[in-house]
């Protein structure tokens, strides 16, 4: 998988994850951070971002 794909997966992953939040509904809000930071945490998107920010 590319950097691109990487983050791109993880950006969208993220977005459901958001979306997820706004629905107009009782949630865990502990548990939806949790999973956020999960998805944008992870070592290796760590690693792609920052590859793509300084053109590797």
């Amino acid at each position: 998988m590319t950097d691109q794909q990487l983050a791109l997966e993880a950006v969208s992953e993220a977005q459901r994850i958001l979306e997820e939040y706004l629905e107009p509904r009782p949630h865990n809000n502990e548990l939806l951070l949790d999973r956020l930071v999960e998805v944008l945490a992870r070592p290796e998107l760590i690693v792609a971002v920052d590859r793509l920010q300084h053109g590797n």
